[in-house]
């Protein structure tokens, strides 16, 4: 069974607010990682926290938002198994999936409008990984 873990840093929080609105009118369970408001906090605890979650079965998935998308992309892929991406338009979130089987979906909070956002996250849920060509290229990682 999937499961969805979510996380922000300050910047972030608006929009994680947002996107869990958006997983509850799906009917999708989320689990909301913090932080609970939109006082500064450092970026790196929650991406840590979501990597540890997600890399426990390999149908789950993340979706993190910071500020620019970056921090919290270069910090959860320091984990073994976990492969973010961040998502700056339809293309590359539906690549991201297909290509490279991507299984945390960083954000850019101050860079995307909250419709792509929405939009992105819709994609990277029901995008599935090619396989094929792209299964060797993965286990190279």
């Amino acid at each position: 069974m999937r499961k969805i873990f979510i996380a922000s840093d300050h910047a972030g929080f608006d929009l994680k607010e947002i996107i869990k609105k958006y997983l509850s009118k799906k009917k999708l369970t989320y689990q909301d990682l913090g932080p609970e408001n939109d006082k500064s906090v450092d970026y790196p605890i929650y991406a840590h926290n979501v990597a540890k979650k997600v890399k426990v079965n390999k149908n789950n998935i993340g979706i993190l938002i910071c500020g620019s998308g970056t921090g919290m992309n270069i910090t959860a892929n320091k984990h073994k198994n976990i492969r973010a991406a961040q998502c700056f338009n339809l293309k590359s979130t539906k690549l991201s999936r297909l290509h490279n089987d991507a299984n945390i979906i960083t954000l850019g909070a101050r860079l995307i409008s909250k419709k792509n956002a929405l939009n992105f996250v819709g994609i990277f849920l029901k995008t599935k990984f090619e396989g094929g060509r792209h299964s060797k290229r993965i286990r190279k990682i």
